[in-house]
């Protein structure tokens, strides 16, 4: 699994199945699961995860069938993006001709982004709308055919503390940096997986 702590106070806002919403986070989780994974009681799942690494307070986990050797990191100016990216079942959107399914099975597109500043709410609502526009337009850029996969998960991070950011669309300062490093980690990630065919199983990995 990946394992990402914070001495300092964040926040976050999430859609990570287990801890999702908004709200003071110690640390996240992407944990490797098989691509066989049935269980549907991930809150439980994942406190026996966190009770095994001895980890406190509250956090965000989300589960993934890509191969945690395929996370993808990208710098820019500040923001970090951390990416799993797996896309054998994209899907748009709108489409038509899918049938709604329960969104308990693993994601496979898995984005933790930490931006340095405060955020207010509407910034923070902001930034996981600009990751999700650029992860969309990676996507396009790459041929893949969808807007993602239907269990894609987003966890943004920002410091407590600090004069907050009003606005993190893509032409504000930190939207703009957060749309360019979510773009190349989704650019990079699609890459290695058009390379290298898909595999289970994970490998322990800490990032700090």
């Amino acid at each position: 699994m990946l394992v990402w702590q914070w001495t300092a106070p964040v926040l976050a806002l999430s859609s990570a199945p287990v801890g999702s919403g908004f709200g003071p986070v110690d640390w996240a989780l992407n944990i490797g699961v098989g691509s066989d994974y049935g269980r549907t009681d991930l809150t439980e799942h994942a406190a026996e995860i966190t009770a095994d690494l001895g980890l406190s307070g509250t956090g965000a986990a989300m589960f993934t069938a890509v191969d945690l050797d395929r996370l993808v990191s990208e710098d820019g100016d500040g923001v970090s993006v951390d990416a799993t990216v797996g896309i054998s079942h994209p899907t748009w959107a709108v489409d038509p001709t899918a049938t709604e399914t329960a969104q308990g099975s693993p994601g496979t597109i898995n984005l933790v982004v930490q931006v340095p500043v405060a955020l207010e709410p509407g910034a923070a609502v902001n930034a996981v709308i600009t990751a999700t526009e650029a992860k969309a337009q990676a996507l396009a850029d790459r041929g893949v055919p969808g807007t993602g996969t239907a269990t894609d998960a987003v966890v943004v991070v920002w410091p407590e503390e600090g004069v907050a950011e009003r606005f993190a669309g893509p032409r504000s300062q930190w939207g703009s940096r957060i749309a360019r490093a979510v773009h190349q980690a989704i650019w990079a990630g699609t890459r290695e997986w058009s390379m290298s065919p898909p595999t289970t199983g994970s490998t322990p990995g800490v990032v700090s």
